[in-house]
């Protein structure tokens, strides 16, 4: 967590005059303690009228607030929607981070606003989701982020087995089925795999991008030729 967003978490977690520990906020937080007092400090002296002290707890002087952020209902509608979407189909960490993100939002919409927000009736239901995946989806995104090579023990659709060694470059949304999109170094082209027959996957070391094996060149040939059969052996 960047700290900005951490202090802003601080923030949010003091409101309403109630006293939290600095024990409560590293747990909340995953922090230590010191660095719940650091910030704290920082905090109190960028004028923000946080009272107490260490072992005692720490409390938000009433009539403070944050600038309200202005929205119109079709960017509330979106922004709600998109977040349950996520929080039901998207990775494990990316389902917090979007619970986190609408605890942001409603702190600081006004009071009209955040009604609206609370009135949106768009929901998802992920029955077919499960933690191996939500968690597989994580660790591919940050191996997209890191241009960290992958390993996989991969199933095609006939049940057949190959180990492959990818560049992954991003992760498709299908309705039901999350597959990524990667330059595979055994078929020396691009190719598509569905997360859900991924049995086994390593992360290897990094790789710099290359002409003609980026997202950029996938999207053209998709382009050209159509969706790509993400299962060609």
């Amino acid at each position: 967590m960047r700290r900005a967003d951490r202090l802003f978490q601080i923030v949010q977690y003091l409101r309403g005059g109630r006293l939290v520990t600095a024990s409560r906020l590293a747990e909340r937080l995953e922090v230590s303690e010191r660095t719940i007092y650091r910030d704290i400090a920082d905090l109190q002296a960028t004028g923000v009228p946080v009272d107490g002290e260490a072992g005692v707890g720490y409390v938000m002087r009433d009539g403070f607030d944050l600038p309200p952020l202005m929205f119109t209902r079709d960017e509330i509608v979106a922004l709600v929607a998109g977040a349950r979407l996520i929080k039901a189909w998207g990775g494990a960490e990316m389902a917090r981070g979007a619970e986190e993100a609408l605890v942001k939002i409603e702190a600081v919409l006004p009071e009209a606003e955040r009604r609206r927000a609370a009135q949106v009736e768009v929901h998802a239901m992920a029955f077919e989701m499960t933690d191996e995946v939500r968690h597989r989806i994580d660790e591919i995104e940050r191996a997209v982020n890191d241009k960290r090579r992958l390993v996989l023990d991969y199933r095609d659709a006939k049940g057949q087995t190959s180990d492959r060694t990818v560049r992954p470059l991003g992760l498709w949304f299908w309705g039901k089925v999350w597959t990524l999109v990667a330059w595979c170094e055994l078929r020396d082209d691009f190719r598509m795999f569905r997360l859900d027959r991924i049995a086994g996957i390593n992360a290897s070391e990094k790789f710099k991008p290359e002409r003609g094996k980026t997202l950029v060149e996938f999207y053209r040939l998709m382009e050209q030729y159509g969706p790509m059969d993400g299962q060609r052996r």
